[in-house]
Formats: structure tokens, C-alpha cells, sequence
């Protein structure tokens, strides 16, 4: 799009292109620097502002020839940074810039806290920008990415920013290749590669991201395409993107018209798959409630969506939902009436619905089942269009009999005369309903009378047989039609009734099958009536409890056409069921109030469900103490056994020991009494976490300083532990003597399993305001299943040995890890064996080279390791 002038300065606004990667190391500055040397081969004036290369020596090249601006130094905390000299960029007035790493913060010193800020300054000043950004970094996906990848992002930039550029170009690339260019060495330094593969660039989180970044474009695609139609009053839509409707009408024919639907959804990549069944207050002959809930299991088995609305008329409903949609396609079988059916009810609703269907194409399925339908029940409620059917009938219909019967006058009585004449009056009550009927039957009698009643063409009766004849016709014709209009409307009612039964049938199928009670059902009620909002209140102080709205209608929300009645529904004795849209009728809100009551319902099951989770805790720790009791029986008796034989042979007065059997005796009391003082120790902190009862005395810590003593308590203060960057890990908030027991319980583990003569490594690392220590062995690893088993107290995944304990050490860890902040989990360990990544909060103020943890956040753009063992912003 293009830019406006700058007001009042008459320069002419910069133009922004953003390259935007799935993910770090995708190529997003190696093809920046390739556009820019594209540009300057053309003539123009390019400089570039500021560019990482990571020490990737590919993209070092792409840098030669280009002009280099040089940068400011900036001191922060003790370290030295480099930054954009954003003075320098102006005061050099090149016609294009390159800037990378969008999202990046500032060093405390200049204008602005952050690089889009600068960028911003730069394109008012009339100066063309060419910039980068990851996908992680966009404001509106930062809790999505945290979920994904665990990893927060502080360094993020508004989605509006990059939204507003002139240019945005997707950097791709699929997981595996991302994977072996960095097992090459072309992304990070091959010690941080191991790291990197099994953090951050795990094959699921590169997938995650990268249909999040196509995503996101093909939501800016779409904007552009919709700001363009808009532009240029474009209102017919366009088949850029497929979504078929299917109408299920509960038939036999249901399954083959999905399946059909579906495979019509598939012909195109990221087609839709939306199924609905109108459910219409007069009825809908065979609609059945079982075959609607198998038909919507494969839809949703197919990958679609099953809706039910409420509708008199039903290709208004349709269409009106497809719309709603923006559906391209619709999906209908053909009718199962037959012949007959159709020449008494006229146009069915496939017909109807393809001549209204404008833009969207209607597809109507031949099926097995079509024109074997019964016939159709006519005595109904009517519609309007079969009221005035029904008079035109009336009307016309005597007149066509008297036609034809005139004709035949010479070979047929004045008795079948008025039979057939009674059945013309039967047809027209079928059609329109009693008054219909009367007044069929009252120009019927007047024609009877007129034209085959001696004397022929005149309205004088000669015999008193025929007058009784007249009026007995005339009080039949009345009979009938007044007997079929009423069973009519007796029929409307049960239809009705099973409409609405039907729609609460799907109502409560839907919510038992799903996690989220609430949420569903707003949901299910907004598309059922066809509402524009629907939401909870509480009736105390009108707190929203839940919400639910429209989207096409939530996008124009000034739409004047659209009704905006709001129906008011009690929802238990503290809450108010409110829908804004149409306004109801009385039937409609007869099933809205069992929609109410289903509401209420789960706003119960809610409560019960919060009372449960306050209850399993309680009976959490009964398990567990029943458990430590179980457990301790055997494993106390092993030390205390061992250290009363010592002790006890020591004071024996009939024995005489030398200095060495003494020495052999004490050593062997000191190791029992020092395992019995660990799995006491073990026994009571689990006993605290589990009751709640753990006091904790949270302080700055550093590992380098904690690490040395949880070696000292080792069995083995000299087994093979070799620590590795700790010293430049940032503090964390622990509390001391817990995190020592934590660190050395996962390094005990480690040793007991790790390989014969393979050191147990310990590393630290640093991302956002997390640090993550990791524990490596080089042992057989632990299954994927047997991963979470591992932190279950007493379990030993097939150990023999019993005299180390009870198999508390590492669920101990677990749960002293998480009271202080942490979580601790199992990973595979690039080559073989088993990482023990214990994560902690950082301690708020502390400051290592190239990262803050309060305060802003900072990025050491000399050292892109950073990025490779998952930490915050991993630039490419």
C-alpha cells in the first residue's frame, strides 16, 4: 500500500519491506542483503544501518561491497553494546536502509527503547527501510509461542507495525533441512548445537512455527485482498479460498452427500468443512435424530464442523448461514420426493435455494434415495406463500373442473360431478387450509349449481333432491377442510416439538463431548437462534462470566441492517442469559429457555469442579502417607540395622579391634547414619510438599556456588562431575539448601546410570527470565513413556537395588523444583542418554553479558549462541 506524506513536512514517507522467518536461522539477512545488492545494482543508494551475521561467513560476503555505516557504542550494566547510530542513518540521507532484527530492544541511551521505534523515525524521514523479524516476535503470538516452544519472548514487536508494511516477504524452510544446516555447522558453533537441536529446534516446535508464519501472512494476504475488493467496490466474493457448506436434512442420504462435500473441500489446501441442519418449526419428514448424530460424528471424523439453526424457511436459512461463513460452495442432495409430491407442493428447497444462491455454487448430489420419498404431508401451518397458493387454488381450480367436466357432461352423472368437484375442495384444504377450502367450496357449489343442475345455466334448482344434494356437498366440503386444517395445525405442533427436541438433542451432545461445558454452549445457542452476540452476566455487578460473538457481525458492528434486539434469559438464581440480534419468537424462546437451563447446568458442574480440585489435594497427601508408611518399613531397617552392628560391636567388652577394624566399623556407621539422615530428610520434605507445608526462603543464588556443595554431599564426593559455564550464568531466585538437595539428588541419579569412565556434565544457560541448568549423562536414556514415571515416588523403571533408598529422590526434586518457581523435565541427550533440565526463575536485577533480567531487555548481538540453547529472542 502506498504511504501518505508526512503532515506538514511534504516528504515524501519511507516504504517498509519486511522479511518475515518461521524461525531463527532461516535465511531471513542473507536474503535482505541479497535485495539490497539487487537495489544497488539498479542505481540506488543503499547503506546498511545495521546487519548480524552471527559469524555466519556466507552471509559476511553478501556485506562486501555494500556500505557499512558505522555503529555507536553504548555502555550498559558493566558490558559494552553496539547499536544502530540512528543520527549517523539520517544525517547520511541514502535512499534505502537495511535494519535487521525488527524486534529488538535498545540499549538505555538513545531516542527510542526499541528498533522498530528507530525504524519508524527513519521511514517519516522519507528513507526506504528493508528490516527483519521471526515469526515468535509478533506481539499477538507471544503466549502462543510460550505454549509451543516454553520459551517467553520479551523482545516483541506490535503486529500492527509489521502489518502496516508495503512489502512483507515469508522466509521459509522445512524442519528438517533448518535441522541438518544447523548440524553443519551454518546456523550456530558446533558446541551449541547439541543443545539448540534438542531445546528450541525440536522438529514439532520448527513445524509449530512455521504454520503459525504462513498463517499470519495468509491472514495479511487475505486483509490485502479484502482492503482491495473494498477499494475498488468489489462485492461479489472471491473463490480464493474454499468453504463448503453441506445441508443435512437427517435422511438416508446424509453420509453420501458428506462424503461428497468433504472430498470437494479437499481439492483445495486449507478448504473448509462446515455441516448444518435447519431445524424449521413445520417439520422436516425424514429428519432423525440418530442418523443427524451419526452424520455429525463424520463430519467432524472428516476434519468439518456440525452447526444446527433454527429456520421457517429453509434456503433462506441456508444461504443466510453460508454467507454468514463466507462459504463458496453449497452441498445438497436431491429431493427423495417423487412426481407427484412435487407437482403438489411446487418448487422444492434445492430449487429454491439455487435460484437465491447468486455467488455461491450450489451442488446438488444424486443419491440412491432420490424421488423414493413418501408423500408430502400437506396439512401443515402454512407459509405465507402457501396461504396465497392455497386462495389462487380455490379459486382456479372449480373453474378448471367445470372445464373439463363440461366436456364430458354427456357420459357421467350429476353424482360424480360433485364428487369430483369434492375432491378439487379436499386438494385446495390440503393446499391453503380451511378458508381456502371454503371459498373453494363456495364457487364449486355456485358451478354445480350453474352449469350441471337442471335447469343447465341458472342458478334456479328444480327438484328438492338436488337442493339437499347442494347443501349436502357444501357442509362436506366444510367438514373436510376444517378437519384437515386442524390436523394441520396438530402436525405443526409435533414437528415443532421434535424440531426442538432435535436441536437440544445436538445441544447436549455437543457439550458432553466437549472439555469446556461453557463455551460450548454460548456457542451452540449464538448459531442456533442466529444471534449476533451472545453473553453471561452475573446478575450481582454484571461481571461478563462468558462470551460469545459473530464473527463476520463482530467485524461490522455498525452494520444498520442488522437488528440489534436483546433477549433476556434467567440462568439459575446468579446469572442472565443475554443474546443480542433478531428477535425471538415465543417458540424460539420456550427452547432458549432449556438452553438456559443447560447453562446453568454447567455453570454447577463448574462450581463442583473447583470444590473437586480443592478436595484432591487432601486426598493427595492421604495417598502419600499411606505410601511413606508402606515404603519406609524396609528401607529404615537397612541403615539403622547396619549402624547398630557397628556401633554395638564397638562397645562390645569380649572383643578386642585393632585400630583398623575400629576405623572400618566407625566409617560403617558414619555411611549408614548419613543414607538414614538423606532418606529422613527425603521422607519429611515430601511430606511437607505434599501437605503444603514447605517453608521456603527464596534468595539471589549462583550455582557456581551452590554446585560445590551439593558435591560434597555426594556418596562420592570424587565422582566424575564436570560442570560447564556456570560461572557466567546468571543468579537464580532459590532457596539455597532446597536447590543443593534438588541438584544433588538429578546428579546421583545421573551417575548411578551414566556410561563407565563418561563424566556427568552440568550446564547453565539463560533465556528471557529463565535459566535453564541441565544434568547429562551419557547413559541408556529413558523411554518417552517412562518419562513422567520417573518422578513418581517409589519407582525405580526395573532397579534390583534396595538399599539406596525408596525412590524419592528425583519426585522430591520435581516437587521442590516447582515450589521454588522451576519445573524439572526429562530429555533425550543428543548421541545417547538422558538430560535432566531443571528450569528456574532468574533472580530479578542480576546482569550477565548481553542479557538483563529486569529493567529492558537486552541482546549481546555478538554472541548468537544465545539463540541455540533456547533462550529469549533467538535471533537469526
Amino acid at each position: 500500500m502506498a504511504r501518505d506524506l508526512t503532515p506538514g513536512s511534504g516528504v515524501r514517507t519511507g516504504r517498509l519491506r519486511v522479511y518475515l522467518g518461521s524461525a531463527p536461522g532461516v535465511g531471513k539477512t542473507y536474503r535482505m542483503l541479497d535485495e539490497a545488492r539487487r537495489r544497488q545494482e539498479r542505481g540506488a543508494d543503499v547503506v546498511v544501518g545495521y546487519v548480524e551475521c552471527h559469524g555466519r561467513q556466507h552471509t559476511r560476503r553478501m556485506l562486501e561491497g555494500l556500505e557499512v555505516l558505522p555503529r555507536v557504542h553504548r555502555s550498559y550494566r558493566g558490558a559494552e553494546f553496539e547499536e544502530m547510530d540512528l543520527d549517523a542513518v539520517l544525517a547520511r540521507r541514502s535512499s534505502v536502509v537495511l535494519v535487521d532484527e525488527l524486534a529488538h530492544t535498545n540499549i538505555p541511551g538513545g531516542r527510542h527503547a526499541k528498533r522498530w521505534q528507530d525504524v519508524e523515525e527513519l521511514l517519516a524521514a522519507g528513507i526506504d527501510v528493508i528490516t527483519t523479524v521471526n515469526i515468535q516476535h509478533l506481539e499477538s503470538l507471544n503466549d502462543v509461542v510460550r505454549k509451543i516452544t516454553g520459551i517467553p519472548q520479551r523482545e516483541t514487536v506490535p503486529d500492527e507495525v509489521v502489518r502496516r508494511a508495503d512489502q512483507i516477504e515469508l522466509v521459509d524452510m522445512a524442519p528438517q533441512a533448518l535441522r541438518r544446516r544447523m548440524a553443519h555447522g551454518n546456523v550456530y558453533k558446533a558446541e551449541k548445537v547439541d543443545a539448540a537441536l534438542s531445546n528450541y529446534f525440536r522438529v514439532g516446535n520448527l513445524t509449530a512455527l512455521r504454520e503459525l508464519a504462513l498463517l499470519w501472512v495468509a491472514g495479511r494476504v487475505d486483509e490485502g485482498l479484502r482492503d482491495y475488493r473494498a477499494d475498488h467496490r468489489i462485492d461479489r466474493a472471491w473463490e480464493t479460498r474454499e468453504r463448503v457448506v453441506v445441508a443435512l436434512t437427517g435422511g438416508p442420504e446424509g453420509e453420501t452427500i458428506i462424503r461428497r462435500a468433504a472430498r470437494i473441500a479437499d481439492r483445495t489446501a486449507g478448504g473448509d468443512l462446515l455441516a448444518v441442519h435447519v431445524s424449521r418449526s413445520d417439520g422436516l419428514a425424514g429428519a432423525s435424530s440418530g442418523a443427524l448424530a451419526q452424520q455429525r460424528r463424520l463430519v467432524e471424523a472428516l476434519g468439518g464442523s456440525y452447526h444446527v439453526v433454527v429456520g421457517d424457511d429453509v434456503p433462506t436459512a441456508l444461504l443466510a448461514f453460508a454467507r454468514a461463513h463466507d462459504a463458496t460452495q453449497l452441498v445438497l442432495g436431491t429431493s427423495r420426493r417423487g412426481r407427484i409430491s412435487r407437482f403438489l407442493t411446487g418448487p422444492g428447497t434445492g430449487q429454491t435455494t439455487v435460484d437465491a444462491s447468486e455467488d455461491i455454487d450450489v451442488h446438488m448430489v444424486t443419491h440412491e434415495f432420490t424421488g423414493r420419498g413418501k408423500l408430502p404431508s400437506l396439512g401443515r401451518r402454512h407459509s405465507k406463500r402457501r396461504t396465497i397458493a392455497g386462495y389462487a387454488a380455490g379459486f382456479v381450480l372449480p373453474w378448471l373442473l367445470t372445464a373439463v367436466l363440461s366436456q364430458a357432461h354427456a357420459s357421467i352423472n350429476l353424482t360424480t360431478d360433485a364428487l369430483i368437484f369434492q375432491l378439487g375442495v379436499v386438494i385446495v384444504a390440503l393446499l391453503g387450509g380451511a378458508m381456502s377450502a371454503l371459498l373453494a367450496s363456495f364457487i364449486a357449489s355456485v358451478l354445480l349449481n350453474y352449469y350441471f343442475i337442471p335447469p343447465i345455466h341458472s342458478l334456479t334448482i328444480g327438484e328438492t333432491n338436488n337442493i339437499v344434494a347442494l347443501v349436502v356437498f357444501a357442509a362436506i366440503a366444510l367438514a373436510v377442510s376444517t378437519v384437515v386444517d386442524h390436523a394441520g395445525r396438530l402436525t405443526s405442533r409435533a414437528a415443532r416439538a421434535t424440531a426442538e427436541a432435535e436441536t437440544l438433542s445436538t445441544l447436549a451432545g455437543s457439550v458432553l463431548r466437549g472439555a469446556d461445558a461453557l463455551p460450548a454452549l454460548l456457542e451452540k445457542s449464538r448459531t442456533a437462534f442466529g444471534m449476533r452476540t451472545v453473553a453471561l452476566l452475573s446478575r450481582s455487578d454484571g461481571e461478563v462470566l462468558a462470551h460469545c460473538a459473530d464473527r463476520a457481525n463482530a467485524e461490522h458492528p455498525d452494520d444498520e441492517e442488522t437488528p440489534h434486539e436483546t433477549t433476556e434469559v434467567p440462568v439459575g438464581a446468579d446469572a442472565v442469559l443475554v443474546l443480542t440480534g433478531r428477535r425471538l419468537p415465543a417458540a424460539d424462546q420456550r427452547v432458549l429457555t432449556a438452553f438456559a437451563a443447560h447453562v446453568a447446568a454447567a455453570l454447577e458442574r463448574d462450581r463442583l469442579a473447583v470444590v473437586a480440585a480443592e478436595v484432591e489435594p487432601i486426598k493427595a497427601a492421604d495417598r502419600m502417607r499411606t505410601a511413606l508408611l508402606a515404603a519406609v518399613s524396609h528401607d529404615l531397617r537397612t541403615p539403622l540395622a547396619a549402624a547398630r552392628a557397628s556401633v554395638g560391636s564397638l562397645r562390645s567388652p569380649d572383643v578386642e579391634f585393632s585400630p583398623e577394624d575400629q576405623a572400618e566399623l566407625l566409617a560403617t556407621a558414619d555411611e549408614s547414619l548419613v543414607k538414614l539422615t538423606r532418606l529422613v530428610d527425603n521422607l519429611l520434605d515430601m511430606s511437607r510438599l505434599q501437605a503444603g507445608a514447605l517453608t521456603l526462603h527464596l534468595a539471589e543464588t549462583h550455582l557456581d556456588e551452590i554446585l560445590p556443595r551439593a558435591l560434597d554431599s555426594l556418596p562420592d564426593p570424587y565422582a566424575p562431575v564436570q560442570p560447564l559455564d556456570l560461572d557466567t550464568a546468571p543468579a537464580v531466585l532459590a532457596d539455597p539448601p532446597l536447590l543443593e538437595r534438588v541438584l544433588a539428588n538429578v546428579i546421583t541419579n545421573a551417575l548411578r546410570h551414566n556410561a563407565p569412565g563418561a563424566p556427568v556434565l552440568v550446564t547453565a544457560s539463560h533465556h528471557a527470565d529463565l535459566v535453564e541448568v541441565r544434568v547429562i549423562d551419557r547413559g541408556p536414556g529413558i523411554a518417552p513413556e517412562d518419562r513422567d514415571r520417573v518422578f513418581l515416588p517409589f519407582q525405580r523403571l526395573g532397579d534390583t537395588d534396595n538399599t539406596t533408598g525408596v525412590g524419592l529422590g528425583l519426585a522430591l526434586s520435581r516437587g521442590l523444583a516447582e515450589a521454588m518457581g522451576g519445573s524439572l523435565e526429562v530429555e533425550d541427550t543428543p548421541g545417547g542418554g538422558t538430560t535432566m533440565l531443571l528450569t528456574l526463575p532468574a533472580a530479578a536485577g542480576h546482569t550477565t553479558a548481553g542479557h538483563t533480567t529486569a529493567g529492558h531487555s537486552t541482546t549481546d548481538h555478538s554472541t548468537a549462541e544465545h539463540s541455540a540453547t533456547g533462550e529469549e529472542s533467538p535471533h537469526e
